[in-house]
């Protein structure tokens, strides 16, 4: 009885879950595990036809979702995204603010205003809004789970990554203004904060070996992350099993930052 009791914490079962960025990455690999703990998944990205290709897929496999493009720098798109949600599933329950960009690698003088606005835009503005739009759903179906996907780089500027750092820092601060603010109401807001994980993103971090080992060789767990490592931390974190958990960041980083 106890082991099915502790599975039952994990289990989202009639839970809606949004997850921004989830075509490819980290957010892939979330969207497949929420599924398969019994969520219904808004798998959101740019473009139609990914999110299409990933929730067919989902499908297949005996999970629920629905694709539902969205650019998160544009607020009508946010909205829409918000309100089809709600229209197919009923409410949101979990959003998982992963979408990020980081136009610019280098020093930070090579970061000029658009690139600036650009970072923030998605990396900030955009989890605050579409955190926000969410909100009154959660609300009323009595709480509910936001995740922010940030970064080590919060914690310790990345070098040639200088505003992506910034944006994240600001990033971490949010998710505790919100849990601070919205706890009353039943909504848990946390951040995960992975380190160097092999994605596309992170690309220009791991595809040359020289730089690979630059920051590996200092990790005390040798060796860059992997997508499949970050999903369970997110599951912990949609889920009851962390129903104590608001405002904290959860470091998955292989001890980089100590």
């Amino acid at each position: 009885m106890a082991i099915q009791a502790e599975k039952a914490m994990f289990d989202l079962t009639g839970k809606v879950a949004v997850i921004t960025g989830a075509s490819k990455g980290i957010g892939e690999d979330m969207a497949r595990v929420f599924a398969r703990f019994g969520a219904k998944v808004i798998v959101s990205s740019r473009k139609q036809d990914a999110c299409d290709a990933l929730a067919s897929d989902i499908s297949a496999q005996g999970g629920e979702a629905t694709g539902i493009a969205a650019h998160v720098g544009d607020m009508d798109q946010l909205r829409q995204l918000v309100d089809k949600s709600i229209a197919t599933y009923g409410g949101i329950d979990i959003l998982v603010n992963n979408a990020a960009t980081n136009p610019v690698f280098g020093p930070s003088l090579d970061c000029d205003g658009a690139a600036f606005d650009k970072i923030m835009q998605a990396n900030v503005k955009a989890p605050f809004e579409l955190s926000k739009l969410c909100y009154p759903s959660m609300k009323a179906r009595g709480g509910g789970s936001i995740l922010m996907i940030s970064s080590i780089a919060g914690h310790t500027p990345d070098p040639g990554l200088g505003m992506y750092s910034v944006s994240k820092a600001s990033l971490n601060m949010l998710t505790k203004v919100l849990a601070k603010e919205w706890g009353p109401d039943g909504i848990r807001v946390n951040a995960i904060c992975p380190g160097l994980i092999k994605t596309k993103f992170s690309q220009a971090l791991w595809q040359d070996e020289k730089t690979l080992n630059y920051f590996t060789k200092r990790i005390p767990i040798a060796r860059m992350g992997t997508t499949d490592e970050i999903s369970p931390l997110a599951l912990f974190l949609a889920s009851d099993a962390s129903s104590y958990s608001t405002g904290s960041l959860f470091y998955a980083d292989g001890g980089t930052v100590i």
